[in-house]
């Protein structure tokens, strides 16, 4: 379940829109306090504990500004840092570190507080096969990031959007009029359309995942909202004929748990939706 959405092009264009929104037709501050010519450093300092993402976007970010920064990466994406690490230093026109500062740093405090987040989930899993994945439960237009940042601290990308998978939740299921209805009609239309999109059920009870069997052609079926007997059983009726995902409210603590019921996914929408951002400061030295 990995895409290919980190293109130069995508992170060029949100780089872009994050600028227009932010400078608008100017650094006014920058522009009207600081001589044009100036030429100053700035250093990345580190003020919480975790994993650090966004050094590299942090780049991007500075060299879109000025393409004349020079920008010195002191640790790489995933490390763990503590209080005090140095991540980056930037030097040159100092109106252009100013104007950059503030949407590098909105980057990599996000970034980081989910690598972080996602990091601890990923060592609850440890001696399994499950992997944890994100969901779309996203900030609108910081998703790319977001997913990034998912990936730095070790966890593995769902769909990125509606539109590189077909997901038929319990709304979807219920609208279809059951299971084997929304499944079929899903066939129908992947036929129809020459798509060639994986299919993906949630379940919420095991005459559901028994249903979502029956059926057929069904990729992943979703254990949503399960308890761990139930999630347990499940894993034995499937038995092997597809992908299994855990889902539903799961929190650290029961990550391992759910784990050993053998099942191949957990997913956690709080990786991206109840994190903490971490603390970091760029300073002029």
């Amino acid at each position: 379940m990995k895409y290919n959405y980190l293109t130069p092009e995508a992170i060029d264009q949100f780089i872009e829109s994050a600028f227009r929104e932010d400078v608008g037709d100017g650094d006014h501050s920058s522009l009207s306090a600081i001589p044009a010519h100036t030429q100053r450093k700035a250093r990345l300092i580190i003020k919480g504990e975790g994993v650090i993402a966004g050094l590299a976007m942090a780049e991007k970010i500075f060299h879109k500004a000025d393409k004349d920064l020079k920008v010195n990466i002191l640790l790489k994406d995933g490390d763990s840092v503590k209080y005090g690490d140095i991540g980056l230093t930037v030097e040159g026109n100092a109106r252009s570190i100013l104007t950059a500062e503030r949407l590098v740093l909105n980057c990599m405090q996000r970034m980081s507080g989910i690598a972080t987040l996602t990091h601890q989930a990923v060592q609850q899993t440890k001696g399994t096969k499950t992997k944890i994945l994100d969901t779309r439960k996203t900030t609108p237009n910081f998703r790319i990031m977001e997913k990034w940042a998912v990936q730095i601290g070790g966890g593995t990308n769902h769909r990125f959007g509606l539109f590189d998978m077909i997901m038929l939740k319990d709304n979807h299921v219920d609208y279809a009029g059951g299971i084997r209805e929304a499944v079929t009609a899903t066939k129908n239309y992947l036929q129809s359309t020459g798509r060639k999109l994986r299919i993906e059920v949630e379940t919420r009870n095991l005459r559901e995942v028994q249903e979502a069997l029956a059926v057929g052609s069904v990729d992943v079926i979703m254990l949503d909202n399960m308890n761990v007997a139930e999630m347990t059983e499940a894993v034995q009726l499937i038995n092997g004929q597809c992908e299994i995902e855990a889902s539903g409210g799961i929190t650290i603590d029961q990550i391992a748990e759910v784990a050993a019921t053998g099942v191949d996914y957990i997913s956690l929408g709080a990786l991206t939706h109840s994190f903490k951002s971490m603390d970091i400061s760029l300073k002029a030295f």
